[in-house]
């Protein structure tokens, strides 16, 4: 396991490197989306309409930020369960989505898309939503603002702490963390 510091728009490079267990440090873009944003982004895809943003090395945060209060860039911003993108996580990382960042297990298709296009998933410590923010220095709502906290956001990021769960190659912390317990006991 080792640790990278990464700047986002590294990360379609980066991404098929990053193994399970391998700790980050992200710098640069991060999109915010949850599953209504995500059903209208392939509904999108599926009309051949613009999208809110290019996927192509994209890293998606779920997450559905509380507002700012005063003084701060914005409110709590922990992540969400990520089983519940599932169903449109195949289609974005195939459109060239690179990394996706939740909490949570995910189905064997998001496994078999990150396979065929070299992407990855790390997980965000949730109920930490409130340290969290402290690495967002800017958010602009960017799509789907009737969604309110779960409108799609461009973060503007510095030094955004997640874990590899899950690699291209594989590695599943969700299944190797349970062999190394069972061998354990």
């Amino acid at each position: 396991m080792a640790h990278y510091d990464i700047n986002t728009a590294d990360l379609k490079q980066i991404a098929p490197k990053l193994r399970a267990g391998d700790t980050v440090t992200l710098t640069g873009t991060l999109y915010t989306a949850r599953d209504a944003a995500h059903k209208r982004i392939v509904e999108a895809m599926d009309k051949g309409e613009a999208l809110p943003f290019d996927l192509n090395g994209a890293a998606i945060y779920y997450a559905g930020p509380t507002p700012a209060k005063p003084n701060q860039v914005i409110g709590s911003v922990g992540p969400t369960t990520s089983g519940r993108m599932d169903p449109y996580a195949p289609k974005l990382l195939d459109a060239g989505l690179s990394c996706m960042i939740g909490k949570g297990v995910r189905s064997q298709p998001v496994v078999d898309a990150m396979k065929r296009n070299g992407g990855v998933y790390m997980v965000a410590i949730g109920g930490a939503g409130a340290v969290k923010a402290d690495s967002i220095k800017n958010v602009e709502v960017i799509a789907y603002d009737e969604l309110g906290c779960e409108s799609v956001k461009r973060l503007t990021v510095e030094g955004f702490t997640a874990i590899v769960s899950m690699d291209c190659e594989g590695g599943n912390l969700y299944k190797e963390g349970v062999e190394q317990y069972k061998n354990k006991a």
